[in-house]
């Protein structure tokens, strides 16, 4: 019997919470995609009894009940097998099992993200902020970690030149992280998008931010790097970009401080912009690129 949306989806949840056999989330995600059903990985994985065991908890109905409460709280849940999950990340490995949404989900979003230090210099900020009016000029999103500094300065300009922001989270999606930008984290899910990886109730975590950032770069179409550190998330997410096949663009003021920076200088689609016209010129060309390659697979 085919299993319906909303048992697909509790199967998966149940698999994620349960991890049946000691399977890791990374391999869940596989076997899914694989099959092509969460319920025939759950059925494979945790086969059913001859009998009911009394005051054994149900993980399946556990699933659908979180899943009613989680919808109740006003997230959208979206699978890795959801046509609604953004296309783009499912093609990396590191594609999270299950999304957490709110706000707009736009089939095909062009995305460019704009990030760097949480203790921007006022150049930086300058930076963020122009890129992202230019990004918006183009009818293009701008994606980011909701985090203080370059992440806030390019959502807060796309915001007010009254474009499409994407926010890409380290928490669960309930959590407001950091408490200073409770206000932006509620425009965003109004005006644009909100996207987590995590359980809505998470908390912050160090490991988590480094997820949310494979994240981001998979859902873009290219990374922008205003300022980092040496061992900053930003640079962690240029490299994992560099492995996605997506272009990375690297301002001076990185390339010149940053010996991972230098590096990366070299190698296939990493860019090193002096000016925001500089940066856009780079995204233009990824856009047309992706636009030839997209009419080419049509007419194949």
């Amino acid at each position: 019997m085919v299993a319906t949306a909303d048992e697909e989806r509790a199967a998966l949840i149940a698999l994620l919470q349960t991890r049946p056999q000691g399977v890791t989330w990374p391999e869940i995600t596989a076997e899914v995609l694989e099959s092509g059903s969460a319920r025939a990985v759950w059925d494979k994985l945790q086969p059913a009894t001859l009998m009911d065991i009394p005051g054994e908890a149900d993980p399946l109905a556990e699933a659908a009940a979180d899943l009613a409460r989680w919808a109740a709280e006003g997230n959208t849940v979206l699978t890795v097998l959801d046509p609604r999950y953004p296309e783009r990340l499912r093609s990396i490995h590191q594609a999270p099992p299950v999304l957490f949404a709110r706000g707009s989900l736009v089939p095909g979003d062009s995305a460019v993200s704009v990030v760097g230090s949480r203790k921007a210099s006022d150049q930086g900020l300058k930076i963020a902020a122009t890129v992202a009016r230019e990004l918006v000029d183009r009818g293009i999103t701008v994606a980011a970690g909701l985090a203080l500094g370059i992440d806030t300065a390019a959502h807060r300009a796309a915001l007010d030149a009254g474009g499409r922001t994407v926010a890409v989270i380290g928490t669960g999606i309930n959590k407001t992280y950091p408490a200073s930008n409770k206000a932006l984290h509620a425009e965003i899910a109004q005006r644009g998008l909100l996207l987590s990886q995590f359980w809505p109730d998470a908390p912050p975590q160090r490991h988590t931010f480094l997820m949310r950032n494979a994240t981001m770069s998979g859902y873009g179409i290219a990374t922008f790097v205003v300022e980092a550190g040496e061992k900053s998330g930003a640079r962690a997410q240029a490299r994992m970009a560099v492995e996605h096949g997506r272009p990375v663009i690297l301002t001076e003021l990185v390339h010149e401080r940053n010996e991972w920076a230098k590096a990366l200088v070299g190698r296939p689609n990493v860019h090193v912009a002096s000016s925001a016209r500089q940066v856009m010129a780079i995204v233009e060309e990824v856009v047309q690129t992706r636009s030839l390659v997209a009419r080419l697979l049509e007419s194949a």
